[in-house]
């Protein structure tokens, strides 16, 4: 799974050409992915101040507004990919273009039900 971490609303700091270059260059690595069969699927999150966190707290659970994180980066979304290996995965992470606007991509293997993964 690759996971996307950008600042919330970096996409609204972009000018026009930008936008335009980076969701072209979203849309392009997804038809490639889907032509190559590696696209398993993926999602945008909602603003990081949509959500809610439920910790454990005094043995009980605590809501909170918000991730919370100690990072300029949130959890931005996912693009769930099936590869042929770890170096291909880190490839394709490397070619998202949120990566050159500062954001990161999280590569790490779904587990299933056996967990033989690790």
């Amino acid at each position: 799974m690759l996971l996307i971490h950008n600042r919330p609303g970096f996409v609204d700091d972009l000018t026009e050409e930008e936008r335009t270059a980076l969701f072209a260059d979203v849309d392009r690595i997804m038809g490639e992915l889907t032509r190559s069969g590696e696209f398993v699927g993926g999602q945008a999150l909602a603003d990081p101040s949509t959500a809610r966190t439920v910790r454990g707290v005094d043995g009980r659970p605590a809501v909170t507004d918000g991730p919370f994180a100690e990072s300029k980066e949130q959890f931005a979304g996912y693009v769930e990919v099936d590869c042929e290996s770890v170096e291909r995965a880190v490839e394709i992470a490397a070619s998202w273009p949120d990566v050159r606007f500062g954001g990161a991509m999280e590569v790490r293997a779904v587990m299933h039900d056996g967990g033989a993964e690790m």
